[in-house]
């Protein structure tokens, strides 16, 4: 061993193992023979490295590289390059996100140097197979310590005083139980372990008894002498094999070396271990239920009182902890109590080892200390939520714990904290759901674990569970009823104080932890039968017409395309949504972010296909209208011209009503016209769908402003009886920092708007835009646009919580607009001519997260600067002056100020009055305003006629030709072609280019038809 130079250490833990590990080790060896190096590097197969995801993954020692993905076909170019030239195979190492920077050394990659082992402290380093290794980092010193200079007594008092609590579930301090059971006099008492470990995607034990199989044993021993056992039994489950043969290998050594049996390091304590197997059953990990289970019975909980420690296996004093807890044992003797106590918080101590699983992008194992920040664990240890996905929460403590959403992002991570907001520390498992996560499904999930795992003890637990179980499958499918709700919380109220034991009382925790958090979630499931995450199948088509707030038939329209049916696809598409070339060009495509195509080979360029399939029409192709005299009679008013209210008035025509539309400006289209550039929507498409609504039957009056040239009163005394308020949001808002009144500064809506509209923009040389949203970037692109020479953005939070969208954002980018992160303002500068020479900067940094689920700047350390400008464009938000638009109409405001409104139909506290759009939910997207204005008409005529006619609202299965059995073919998604960067820079011209036929056609053909087979077949059909 003295010519050693290097140890591979490649992990063997079971995901590796999996993952081809073995392999990977047997090559390494054989390649190592092959150049005879087998003397001069040490294969070492260890435990559980932790990033399982990555594996196969290794630790070149003493170097600190880190591999990963690594495959037998590698093993040559390692030995060649790393192991004899000295030199990093980058491509299997890890690299900081986004960038090519190389993070070869461990203690270089967050997920690593963020953790602070003590459990796992050998795991990953050692040959659990080997008690020497063990020996060598400071294995069973704690063991003597214990026997040669301290009593029992000592050993108790010094595991209280280090605030360790129990790691399997509820925390109870350990050193507490121990001493419960030390002062029972009797000469039989048994010291046992859980590791059952029955949690859905929880594997810390296990990794322990794979990868330090001895740290187990030296606490078990540790604590037998404590409490005064003679004998102690791990209880483990069959499912973990690997686990059972490393402890029994372990244990076989360590009687070998006198660390087990009779007289244990001459001390005349005696203490032997044995395995006992369980066959898998969740309840077995109450310790009740596990102590029966070993004594030979049906693994059932027994009431308690007596506990345990007074009455536990075969009716002797008994002490149970988990691994984890074991695990810690030696660390905290050896080290004293107050180094441990060091680390967590106040009331938890310690550390904690975790199972990291779900939709994150680093899953695996790791350790970190009690009361790190729940974002922290999530985002700087586990990467952070992978395909630019949104976090949604994350399920803590398995079956018996509960969810927290975004808005508890900054929690601590300990006992206390976790239980107020209805989750547990649990055993270490944390599932983290991304926004494709329906929350009432996983409470089904839950729920239907622990609903067959209950042993049917008690009827709280066995009956109430199975009521639960219904009610939710039941909302699930989209037969909830009113009332579900308030029963399913009653229920769960009642099978936590009613059940027998701790898992029967915790069961119901999972379907109350996401009604309190997400009970829109239940109410949307029941009351309109939707499904935001779109994973409840019966209640949709398909997942991208799900996401669609204008809920428009998104496999129809395609695969009509795809066949070349384009009048017949448009007029499917104007079903539910009149602005299609519209929305063809500035949609921010949510149904793309649920494409199944994703899976595969990347989403359906769906936008691009619908903008193809707009350009085909060569009249206005229009579907189904009613011609009804009665409604045509009536005066229904639609105030704003905007996406809202101009769909507002389509489906007011389509049902036979003539809706007059009252614009303050005098071109319609409101923040279609007045802020989004005509490098993004040509004019003309606008025109062209604006004419057709008219065409239809809208009369649109211009230079008519609410609040100024009429009131909704007004409007009622001139015998409208229905208005639609879809007034936008249309007013800037300000900075708030010295210097911004005056030249030179602008706010982003009247700067967009000055030019949309009159064709008319001056800016300076430099420009500075403020903001990170949708209106910032276009103030920048068009700035630039209109001759300024330099065009910064100044955004307070980093690249990737920019508001805006991103391919806005590297449109950007590309344009040479330089984006600013991290910075605020905090004045504007001017000369004594008043003229802007500047802004005044202070850098940021990132400081706890905050409700948005994003962590929140916070002033730096380093000095203030200035970046050069003589234009500044403020595009921080927008507003809507409510008071002056009502004009002492009393319809009430929701808590943003805004007008208040039913959100499934827009009517507001006076029954004649409607809102969609922004006027109701504050800024927000084009699509989201056309499906207001759809409920909204839709809800304006059964106020009417008391009765529901929105026709369009009825699935049809488009009659195209699909084969549910062909096997889909790679296809990559074919990429937008867009102007040079050189010839858009300096004029309005559309930057997005059309695409031939063959190209729109080749891509609609990608559609997976998920609506397949779920249309309602009629005899008709």
């Amino acid at each position: 061993m003295a010519d050693v130079r290097s140890h591979f250490l490649i992990c063997t833990g079971g995901g590796c193992i999996a993952s081809g590990a073995l392999d990977v080790s047997n090559a390494m060896r054989e390649e190592l023979k092959a150049r005879e190096l087998a003397g001069e590097v040490d294969v070492v197969e260890t435990g559980c490295l932790g990033p399982c995801v990555q594996g196969p993954v290794a630790l070149v020692y003493p170097d600190g590289v880190f591999y990963q993905n690594i495959k037998v076909d590698d093993v040559p170019e390692i030995v060649e390059e790393h192991l004899l030239k000295g030199r990093i195979v980058e491509r299997l190492v890890s690299h900081a996100p986004g960038t090519e920077r190389t993070q070869a050394e461990m203690e270089d990659i967050p997920f690593f140097n963020r953790q602070v082992k003590i459990v796992l402290r050998n795991s990953g380093i050692i040959d659990p197979l080997n008690i020497d290794e063990y020996i060598a980092r400071d294995g069973y010193q704690a063991l003597a310590k214990v026997l040669t200079s301290m009593t029992p007594e000592q050993v108790v008092e010094e595991v209280l005083a280090s605030g360790l609590r129990g790691r399997g579930g509820a925390g109870f301090p350990t050193g507490m139980k121990w001493k419960f059971a030390q002062a029972q006099d009797n000469d039989v008492k048994y010291i046992l372990c859980n590791a059952d470990e029955g949690d859905p995607g929880a594997f810390m034990d296990r990794s322990v008894l794979e990868g330090d199989p001895h740290s187990l044993i030296e606490g078990m021993v540790i604590g037998a002498f404590a409490i005064g056992a003679h004998q102690g039994y791990v209880y483990v489950r069959a499912e973990y094999p690997l686990a059972v043969e490393r402890l029994e290998h372990a244990l076989g050594q360590a009687r070998e070396y006198g660390l087990l049996g009779q007289d244990i390091m001459g001390s005349g304590f005696d203490f032997d271990l044995e395995i006992r197997m369980g066959s898998g059953a969740f309840v077995c990990g109450e310790e009740t239920a596990l102590m029966t289970s070993i004594e030979g019975h049906r693994g059932e909980p027994r009431p308690r009182p007596p506990f345990p420690a007074v009455s536990g296996l075969w009716g002797k004093p008994s002490v149970l902890n988990n691994v984890e807890t074991f695990a810690n044992i030696a660390p905290i003797i050896l080290k004293g109590s107050a180094w441990y106590a060091s680390t967590g918080t106040e009331s938890s101590k310690g550390t904690k080892v975790f199972a990291l699983g779900g939709n994150v992008q680093h899953t695996g194992l790791v350790e970190v200390p009690i009361g790190m920040q729940l974002g922290e664990l999530i985002y700087e240890v586990g990467g952070g939520i992978p395909n630019g996905k949104a976090y949604k929460a994350a399920q803590l403590g398995g079956p018996s714990g509960g969810c927290i959403p975004k808005e508890h992002l900054n929690v601590p991570v300990d006992y206390a904290t976790l239980q107020e907001l209805g989750a547990i520390m649990g055993s270490g498992g944390v599932i983290v759901m991304d926004e494709d996560t329906c929350m009432v499904d996983i409470a089904r999930f839950f729920l239907e674990f622990t609903q067959e795992e209950s042993c049917g003890k008690c009827p709280p637990c066995r009956v109430g569970t199975k009521r639960m179980l219904e009610i939710v499958e039941r909302i699930c499918n989209g037969e909830g009823e009113e009332g579900d709700i308030e029963r399913l919380i009653a229920l769960g109220e009642t099978i936590s104080q009613t059940a027998l034991c701790g898992l029967g009382q915790t069961a119901a925790n999972p379907v109350l932890s996401t009604i309190r958090h997400f009970r829109h979630e239940y109410e949307a499931h029941i009351k309109d039968h939707y499904c935001e995450a779109g994973v409840c199948s019966t209640m949709f088509k398909a997942r991208c017409s799900n996401a669609c707030p204008a809920s428009v038939n998104i496999p129809g329209f395609v695969s009509l395309v795809g066949e070349q049916r384009y009048d017949e696809a448009l007029k499917l598409h104007r079903e539910r949504n009149p602005l299609a070339s519209i929305c063809a060009r500035v949609c921010f495509h949510p149904c793309e972010s649920k494409c199944m195509r994703a899976s595969l080979d990347g989403a359906l360029a769906i936008r691009q296909v619908k903008r193809f399939m707009v350009e085909q029409e060569k009249e206005p192709q229009l579907p189904e209208i009613l011609h009804d005299a009665e409604n045509a009679a009536r005066k229904v008013a639609v105030v704003g011209s905007g996406p809202a209210g101009l769909s507002a008035a389509y489906f007011l025509c389509r049902l036979g009503y003539r809706p007059v539309v009252f614009e303050a400006e005098p071109k319609a289209g409101g923040m279609l016209v007045q802020a989004i550039p005509a490098y993004r929507l040509p004019r003309v498409e606008l025109e062209r769908e604006v004419k057709m609504i008219e065409d239809m039957g809208t009369t649109i009056e211009y230079g008519k402003a609410l609040g100024k040239d009429f009131t909704l009163q007004s409007l009622k005394d001139e015998g409208y009886e229905a208005v639609f308020v879809a007034v936008g949001a249309p007013q800037g808002m300000g900075i708030g920092v010295p210097g911004e009144d005056g030249p030179g500064v602008y706010d982003g809506l009247s700067f967009l708007r000055e030019y949309n509209v009159s064709g008319k923009g001056e800016v300076g040389k430099n420009v500075a835009v403020i903001g990170g949203g949708n209106a910032a970037i276009d103030a920048a692109r068009t700035a630039l646009r209109l001759g300024a020479e330099s065009v910064k953005i100044l955004y307070r939070r980093t690249r990737a919580q920019m508001p805006a969208w991103g391919e806005e954002i590297d449109a950007a980018d590309l344009e040479g607009i330089e984006i600013m992160t991290l910075v605020a303002p905090e004045e504007i500068l001017r000369d004594a001519s008043g003229k802007v020479t500047g802004v005044r900067c202070k850098e940021m940094a990132l400081g706890d997260y905050d409700r948005s689920g994003r962590r929140k700047p916070v002033a730096g350390h380093n000095p203030d600067f200035v970046v050069e400008a003589d234009t500044v464009i403020a595009a921080i938000g927008q507003k809507l002056d409510a008071p002056a638009v009502l004009d002492g109409t009393p319809v009430e405001l929701n808590r943003w100020g805004y007008l208040g409104a039913d959100p499934d139909t827009g009517q507001t506290s006076v029954d004649w009055v409607f809102t969609g759009g922004d006027a109701a939910t504050g800024p927000a997207s084009v699509v989201e305003a056309i499906g207001a204005g759809e409920k909204a008409a839709a809800a304006m005529d059964e106020f009417l006629t008391g009765a529901n006619h929105a026709f369009w609202r009825r699935d049809v299965e488009p009659p195209t030709y699909f084969d549910p059995d062909a096997d889909p073919e790679l296809v990559d998604r074919h990429a937008v072609e867009e102007l040079a960067v050189g010839a858009r820079v300096t004029n309005f011209d559309e930057v997005e280019l059309s695409w031939a036929a063959e190209v729109a056609i080749a891509e609609a053909k990608r559609c997976l038809r998920c609506d397949y087979g779920k249309y309602c077949v009629t005899k008709e059909s």
